[in-house]
């Protein structure tokens, strides 16, 4: 009979772990989707503030560009960290599949 307890509490132990792991469901019925070429980004103590937008010259002998911006996200600054490193990993496996991206920065 004590085994049978044993089992019994290690089936109940396995089954309130499983139960604990939440689920994530996305739900993109609200969804916008938006073009960018260009980000800026804002820093406070309490929040990161991302702008993003799209340079509207037509040629690079322009003296002004123009950067019509569409839209701002603003995070706390634990929402910003954790977006940087799954930014990092996925720029990592795209140069891997890809080749490294040379930029400005």
């Amino acid at each position: 009979m004590a085994k049978s307890n044993t089992g019994e509490t290690a089936a109940t132990e396995t089954t309130k772990q499983a139960s604990d792991v939440q689920k994530v469901v996305w739900d993109d019925s609200r969804m916008n989707t938006s073009y960018s070429n260009v980000c800026n980004v804002l820093g406070s103590r309490e929040e990161i503030t991302l702008l993003f937008g799209a340079n509207q010259a037509w040629h690079s002998a322009q003296k002004e560009v123009k950067v019509l911006l569409s839209d701002r996200i603003v995070l706390n600054p634990y929402a910003a960290k954790r977006l940087a490193g799954l930014l990092d990993r996925v720029l990592k496996e795209y140069e891997a599949r890809y080749g490294q991206l040379k930029t400005d920065a």
